[in-house]
């Protein structure tokens, strides 16, 4: 894995790039780095772990010295630069993108999907840079910490490509967060995507008008707080003639309207598509078949001419993607990327960006140098367990006293 991550992606010249705030460091921030990537893959799970495996023959060839403790990666770790882990993101993309391993949908069009996650919660520790908020209980009103960060990823042809993440600041929202995300992503990677596609807490004039400045598209769901959308499409649905479409085990019956004017502080017309969906179900303790019904209203400066009515709902669906398949989901229960190896904002942010670069390398490393064969056998939670047992299979003590 590691090898091939060197071959095509240039692992090691990604990890010479990262550098800290440190004053005459006397350990390496790449042995660091090194080490917490390595952590990352084979899932140790914490740095007190990965101190425990100190005797690994591992360490001498892939650090070339001795494996730092648990108390100097933490503290190293919350001084990292994050621009060199964003820089490796960015050198993968154009990896990637040179070995045309990215193909859009309809038109060429790939999405950039942003989302907010809440990645560290505690009740008893406060941390610099956390945010807080007021938990109240029937028994007491308590002061709560946590973290919450917004993720940008590259959506198409049902993969995810991790980009970037930003920590949403004490006295702001998510929005304002996503928003710096967002230029500075446009201004890494100009012409990676065509349209930002976002939940309803995007659906914002202001929002909208950022992204509109800089070239792009916007897809937002329409929720029941945009009232003034709502109420004028649902009356106006009505003389709209559907279309049906199937999505896998999901019926779709849509509706698409364009240049509505009823989001006056936009100040430009919106396009509409509705999109009433039925999928078939099967449970698991009686095996019987139910039909479940789902409503999805998405607003859009896309023209039809751009993108047709299926596009727009795969578009829409395609924030899912950075839920489920990519980041959140996969990153929190495969990888661990909720642990909080130090409690330090800067720490959180650069140990999800590690997190991010791992992922990005192993998806390439399981879908372009695996056969279609080899993959049909060996599924992605197998190969990460193989992995680990590698690891640990090359520990001293290990091979010294086997089971």
């Amino acid at each position: 894995m590691l090898r091939y991550a060197e071959r095509v992606y240039g692992v090691k010249q990604i990890i010479e790039g990262i550098r800290d705030l440190r004053e005459a460091a006397r350990i390496r921030t790449g042995r660091v780095v090194t080490a917490t990537l390595v952590m990352r893959l084979a899932r140790l799970g914490s740095l007190n772990r990965l101190e425990q495996s100190r005797r690994n023959a591992y360490w001498r060839k892939w650090l070339g010295g001795r494996l730092p403790g648990a108390d100097t990666m933490g503290r190293v770790v919350a001084r990292l630069d994050c621009s060199g882990l964003r820089a490796g993101l960015r050198q993968i993309y154009h990896r990637q993108k040179r070995n045309k391993g990215i193909h859009g949908w309809e038109g060429g069009l790939i999405a950039l999907v942003i989302d907010g996650h809440e990645c560290a919660t505690s009740d008893l520790r406060e941390w610099p840079g956390c945010l807080q908020r007021q938990i109240t209980t029937p028994q007491r009103t308590y002061s709560q910490s946590y973290q919450r960060m917004v993720v940008a990823s590259l959506v198409f042809q049902g993969r995810c490509l991790l980009l970037d993440a930003e920590l949403q600041r004490p006295g702001e929202d998510e929005v304002a967060a996503a928003t710096r995300l967002f230029e500075r992503v446009v201004e890494t990677y100009p012409r990676a995507f065509q349209v930002v596609v976002a939940d309803g807490l995007y659906l914002r004039s202001d929002f909208f008008h950022r992204v509109l400045d800089k070239g792009k598209e916007v897809i937002a769901v329409v929720k029941d707080e945009r009232r003034e959308l709502l109420v004028d499409a649902r009356s106006l649905f009505h003389d709209v003639e559907p279309m049906t479409l199937c999505r896998r085990h999901t019926q779709c019956t849509c509706w698409d309207m364009d240049q509505l004017t009823s989001w006056e502080s936009l100040g430009r017309g919106v396009r509409l598509v509705r999109s009433l969906e039925t999928t078939r179900v099967r449970r698991q303790r009686t095996r019987q078949e139910e039909h479940q019904t789902s409503e999805w209203i998405w607003a859009t400066t896309l023209s039809p001419q751009a993108a047709s009515t299926p596009t727009i709902v795969q578009l829409g669906h395609s924030r899912w993607s950075i839920e489920n398949e990519g980041g959140f989901n996969e990153l929190v229960n495969r990888w661990g990327a909720d642990h909080v190896y130090k409690h330090h904002a800067n720490a959180i942010l650069a140990c999800w960006l590690l997190a991010m670069l791992v992922y990005n390398l192993f998806h390439a490393f399981y879908l372009f140098n695996l056969k279609p064969a080899l993959r049909l056998r060996l599924r992605m939670a197998y190969c990460l367990s193989l992995i680990s047992a590698d690891f640990y299979n090359r520990d001293v003590l290990f091979q010294q006293h086997p089971p």
